[in-house]
């Protein structure tokens, strides 16, 4: 039978090299292709190149030997069961006349693999024992003679593929596989993905399948590493088509053209007790030439915790309100719309806006002053029938706050300019498009208090415009963190107490409502009663998820009134709660909490003007976790605390919903790779402006993405 070109949709039964029992038990756990093992990269390699022979010596990593075979033997302690064991010196070279025992547990059946005078690689631990020197079950490969012609050593003697297993496959299996798959290949057949350079360049010469057969076997580390890069970059760009079609879309959709004097959000602006910071203003211009033009916005706003993100959402939604339109304000928790809600009644109802509020519990709406009147540098202004007179809004709600309960509600919003969405990590990208569905497509703004590197900015919120507030105001007061054991309680009780005695106030956070004997955290009831006794007389109050909005909206009342002086809470208060007067925070098991989660909650103090102090509980003996929390005691700079978390925990962990629907990366780095996500991007600009009816699947398609008149990507870094 003539040779034919291996693709990877050939069967693994046409690489005539791999035994019909090994095709068997690769198809038993997936593997049923070329394609199939090709394109199941390693999770790591292991370099078994080194084999300069110094001796054998115990060691704590693995170490690569060529070996000769001195001498066999089989030892049995009753039973079926027994040891076989191999005596072996250094094949080239051994003036010490060292000897090292290789040995194989239950494995009896090795007495016809091995054979004395045969050489060896091998790899594994080395370990001292009774004046041996022995290393347990190693990986070995045999020597072969001149006259073979199998090829270079697959399993030591190079750099070695290392694979996560399925079922009941085993490594060596899995890397023969890998190896036959690498040999027959035709590279040309795997369709590139990505313009390749001809000749020069990061990627010069470089394509999808050369890529692949070098992920699995790599001559050098040079090559792995460009092969990862060049595979990493064609899975941004992947994404990129995904994440700029999308934009592209929204902005070709009619939207709401809102251009407006800024009367209103002037006025608003001017009766405020603080200026804007130059970030808040710059941000501001950049969100109004937005929702002047005719395509809908659809801008990210985000910020360190108590940057002033909300003041500016506000200012956008008084554009949205002057120019005729209505606007809407989703908050991820009951509480922060509530917050949201007051606030926005205590600062719009004087210029004549009627707020309502609406969440799953409960439902309200202002009325609108009889004189609704604003201060500006030309007096007192009668703007009520100026801006609403003939409005199809005029005797309807100007804005709205409410919870995802504005999902289900929104057809109700009969002219929606503007969304605000807050905390855009809390909901999914599905519940946003729900919302931003209805009608006409209104411009959107969502906000995050997670400051986000570049990379993710270009990947997670890629489709987004972004502003971002990198000043805080003024007159917020310094934060001091401190890390702490249980055992200096009492301690702590007694600064609580003097704060409380100097007018300030208190939360305690815990990770739990109530105990449970299978987590080892503290709880918010029983913490309350401890608290209360510590404490006494001074109120205590409890805040948690699980109380209906009436409770949770009467202790929140208590405590900003300061009726209550210390709150005990879960993490209900991580956002948006503001008490300027709450000073000291008490962080319970902070172990258990994201460093960026910790920085939220900490962002609960220091929002007026006097020095506030949080500390944070941890086991006396987490040593592991006073080191990951020192961070917080070093700065207060959110962005580089977000960096910190998101290299720990992974952008998944961290920004929670807002990858919904994205695959996991195998190859890129989104923290890592700023360079090849810009790259990325600027080729999937490039490829939808050429095509942009491109529809981009799930999974990767068959056909290259050739681009017309392509330049090299060394042009392009």
């Amino acid at each position: 039978m003539p040779d034919v070109p291996i693709t990877p949709a050939n069967p693994l039964s046409d690489i005539t090299e791999l035994s019909g029992a090994a095709v068997k038990s690769l198809a038993k756990e997936g593997f049923n292709t070329v394609g199939d093992v090709l394109f199941y990269a390693p999770f790591r390699h292991e370099d078994r190149r080194r084999m300069d022979f110094k001796g054998f010596s115990p060691s704590e990593t693995p170490v690569c030997h060529h070996v000769r075979v001195l001498s066999t033997r089989v030892l049995r302690f009753g039973g079926r069961g027994g040891v076989f064991e191999a005596t072996v010196e250094g094949a080239t070279d051994n003036p010490m006349n060292q000897r090292l025992t290789l040995r194989w547990f239950n494995m009896v059946f090795m007495q016809r693999a091995l054979a004395v005078d045969m050489e060896l690689i091998v790899y594994g631990k080395i370990k001292e024992s009774k004046a041996r020197l022995l290393m347990d079950h190693p990986e070995y490969e045999i020597v072969r003679g001149d006259d073979d012609d199998s090829g270079a050593t697959i399993h030591t003697g190079r750099i070695v593929p290392v694979y996560r297993l399925r079922g009941g496959l085993k490594q060596k299996a899995l890397r023969v596989a890998a190896w036959w798959v690498c040999q027959k290949l035709e590279v040309t057949t795997v369709g590139d993905l990505l313009p390749v350079p001809k000749a020069s360049g990061e990627f010069a010469g470089m394509s999808r399948g050369r890529a692949c057969v070098t992920m699995h076997y790599p001559a050098e580390q040079a090559d792995l590493d460009q092969a990862r890069r060049y595979l990493a970059l064609e899975e941004f760009y992947l994404l990129q088509l995904r994440i700029v079609r999308r934009r592209n879309v929204f902005r070709a959709a009619a939207g709401w053209s809102q251009p407006t004097s800024g009367a209103l959000a002037n006025a608003f602006l001017k009766e405020l007790p603080f200026e804007l910071t130059s970030a808040q203003q710059r941000c501001l211009r950049e969100i109004h030439d937005d929702m002047s033009a005719p395509q809908p916005m659809n801008r990210l706003l985000h910020g360190d915790v108590g940057s002033g993100k909300t003041v500016v959402a506000l200012a956008a939604m008084l554009q949205a309100v002057e120019a005729g339109q209505q606007a809407a304000l989703m908050a991820p928790t009951q509480i922060l719309a509530e917050q949201h809600f007051l606030n926005a009644k205590r600062w719009l109802e004087p210029l004549g806006l009627r707020v309502a509020l609406k969440t799953g519990e409960r439902d309200e709406q202002t009325e609108v002053p009889e004189e609704g009147l604003f201060s500006n540098s030309d007096g007192y202004v009668r703007i009520q029938n100026a801006i609403f007179e003939g409005s199809p809004i005029s005797n309807e709600p100007h804005l709205y706050i409410g919870t995802h309960a504005l999902l289900y509600d929104a057809a109700s919003i009969p002219r929606l300019g503007l969304v605000v969405i807050d905390e855009q990590h809390k909901f999914g990208v599905a519940q946003r498009a729900r919302l931003i569905q209805r009608g006409t497509m209104p411009d959107v703004l969502v906000m995050t208090a997670t400051p986000i590197p570049r990379t993710l900015t270009l990947t997670v919120y890629g489709d987004l415009d972004v502003s971002t507030i990198d000043q805080r105001p003024k007159e917020r007061g310094k934060i001091i963190t401190a890390i702490r054991t249980q055992k200096k309680l009492k301690e702590v009780t007694k600064f609580v107490l003097a704060q409380i005695a100097e007018g300030r106030q208190c939360y305690i956070v815990y990770p739990l409502i109530d105990e449970s004997e299978k987590l080892d955290a503290g709880a918010a009831t029983a913490g309350l009663a401890e608290w209360t006794k510590l404490l006494a007389p001074h109120a205590v109050g409890l805040l948690h998820g699980r109380m209906d909005g009436a409770t949770k909206d009467g202790i929140m009342r208590q405590f900003r009134a300061g009726e209550i002086k210390a709150l005990v809470s879960t993490t209900v208060i991580e956002v948006g709660v503001d008490v300027p007067n709450a000073t000291v925070m008490l962080i319970y098991n902070a172990e258990r909490f994201g460093l960026a989660q910790l920085h939220q909650l900490r962002g609960r103090i220091g929002r007026g003007e006097h020095t506030s102090y949080c500390v944070l509980f941890v086991a006396e003996k987490d040593e592991e976790a006073k080191e990951r929390l020192t961070i917080l005691e070093e700065t207060d700079d959110g962005f580089r605390i977000a960096e910190e978390d998101l290299k720990r925990r992974g952008p998944g962990d961290v920004l929670g919903a807002a990858q919904s629907g994205q695959a996991p990366l195998k190859f890129g780095d989104m923290l890592g790779d700023t360079r090849l996500v810009t790259l990325a991007r600027r080729l999937a600009e490039r490829t939808l402006e050429e095509d942009p009816d491109l529809v981009q699947t799930k999974h990767l398609p068959l056909r290259a993405f050739a681009l017309e008149n392509e330049a090299p990507l060394a042009t392009l870094q």
